[in-house]
């Protein structure tokens, strides 16, 4: 029998504890089916918009239900795409002008790329907030009150004077954006178990992943008619119409029965044990450090391909879409034809290691071991460490999720937390050496895939078929 890469986190996920665990445990599970519209569909799939009596778990079951629960199933896989595809908007099609904006506001390189830090701990803490409220009063409300405020935040940034004001607005468009980032992967977690989990968390890369394929060359193309403000007022409008579909098509997915009733105490006790966990927090900071290396490159690319390499915006923007189309393709391959006959923690392991891999070439290549490389060599090496993300990325997502079935919405937020602000870290170093050096970004990306690596092996342990049974935490 293949193995499907959950055993392991299925077997230690039953104590994951939350202050409210007893209650939780009385109440009706949280519907786990094995895909949208099949055996297992229960309260979740009824919120979701599916209706309960039109669902059938015997093998006749009516192609009008099977129908309905299909046209559902993707509409939320749409919607959670689309939600997750907006950070990669938010930040890449505003990558080509970054340059312009440092001569337009009259500010140092580092000042501007400062930009991108505020929006990325916004979006960190932004999900600290906004997972725990999941928990508590759902999905919807949280969600549709995070859009409305992104909104207006891109709105004033694109008529920001100064490169202060744009830092502070992007830091509230971040602190709002984290809404839409930490509910879909609880709204994910609310459906979804085991392989199917990662089945999708590979779609949704899937989908999200056209975002940074095409936000680059948005980016690129409004710079023709306009500057750097055209590109706000573009996410102003995906802002407003992404909005207006969450309103009207995503429903709720967490019952009232399965909610938590404590406030900021029970939250902050349900992030301790959740942190206690060793497994959990392997997975999360894995995770996250490899989420640095990306952007690591995210973050220095621009001044890299155009300024040290003398490529144009729209060069840039071709290469960065190469770059994602690696990052989809190999995702799929993880989502379609891995997960099921290959352990998640192989694929994981896998993907961590042609990470460090490729950042170890980039930094010889960078630091002239090979003498002067053009273009060429480091972009085929920034396409490998893209495309291992693929890999690395929705497997740690899942591994740590199915570690805990009653508080998605904390758990969500604490990876994603961790994430974003170690990769604001990561931001301002690449370009610590000035705009003239791809050396920083190589160290970055050297050091932050060795240690995702050491924090798998240590503290995962993947080589451990059943792990020992963690007693539950005391409140």
């Amino acid at each position: 029998m293949p193995d499907s890469g959950a055993s392991r986190a299925q077997q230690e996920h039953e104590h994951i504890p939350t202050s409210n665990e007893c209650a939780t445990r009385g109440a009706p599970a949280t519907a786990t089916p094995t895909a949208v519209g099949t055996a297992g569909l229960t309260a979740t799939n009824t919120a979701a918009g599916i209706p309960a009596a039109s669902i059938t778990t015997t093998p006749g079951i009516p192609a009008t239900s099977t129908t309905t629960a299909r046209r559902v199933g993707l509409l939320v896989t749409l919607v959670l795409g689309g939600l997750t595809a907006l950070p990669p908007l938010s930040m890449d099609m505003y990558l080509p002008a970054l340059p312009e904006v440092t001569d337009a506001l009259h500010a140092p390189a580092a000042t501007v790329q400062l930009t991108l830090t505020a929006c990325l701990t916004g979006m960190a803490l932004g999900q600290l907030v906004v997972g725990p409220m999941s928990d508590r009063w759902g999905r919807r409300t949280p969600l549709l009150l995070g859009m409305v405020v992104y909104v207006i935040a891109t709105a004033i940034c694109a008529v920001a004077p100064t490169a202060e004001l744009l830092i502070g607005f992007r830091l509230l468009q971040g602190l709002a954006g984290a809404a839409g980032i930490v509910i879909s992967r609880a709204v994910v977690r609310d459906l979804y178990d085991g392989d199917e989990m990662a089945r999708f968390f590979s779609t949704l890369m899937l989908i999200s992943g056209v975002a940074p394929v095409v936000a680059p060359v948005i980016g690129g193309q409004v710079l023709q008619f306009t500057d750097w403000r055209g590109i706000f007022v573009v996410l102003t409008f995906i802002g407003v119409l992404l909005t207006l579909v969450v309103r009207k098509w995503l429903h709720e997915t967490l019952p009232t029965e399965q909610r938590h009733t404590g406030g900021v105490g029970d939250a902050l006790r349900t992030m301790r044990g959740l942190l206690a966990d060793r497994v959990f927090t392997g997975y999360m900071i894995a995770g996250s450090l490899a989420f640095a290396a990306l952007f690591a490159y995210v973050s220095a690319s621009p001044f890299v391909v155009q300024e040290i390499y003398g490529a144009s915006p729209q060069t840039f923007s071709l290469l960065f879409g190469i770059n994602s189309i690696g990052l989809i393709a190999v995702g799929q391959i993880n989502g379609k034809l891995l997960v099921g006959r290959v352990s998640l923690d192989k694929a994981l392991g896998v993907g961590l290691a042609v990470i460090c891999a490729a950042a170890i070439a980039l930094l010889l290549m960078t630091s002239g071991v090979f003498g002067e490389v053009g273009l060429l060599p480091v972009a085929v090496g920034l396409f490998v460490l893209m495309s291992a993300m693929g890999l690395a990325m929705p497997n740690t997502n899942t591994q740590a999720l199915m570690r805990t079935r009653h508080a998605a919405g904390s758990a969500s937020a604490l990876l994603g937390t961790t994430q974003f602000l170690i990769g604001a870290i990561a931001s301002p170093l690449v370009g610590i050496a000035g705009e003239q050096t791809a050396v920083p970004m190589a160290v970055v990306q050297v050091v932050c895939a060795l240690s995702a690596a050491a924090c798998f092996l240590l503290l995962c342990r993947p080589w451990r078929n059943t792990p020992s049974v963690r007693e539950p935490l005391t409140k």
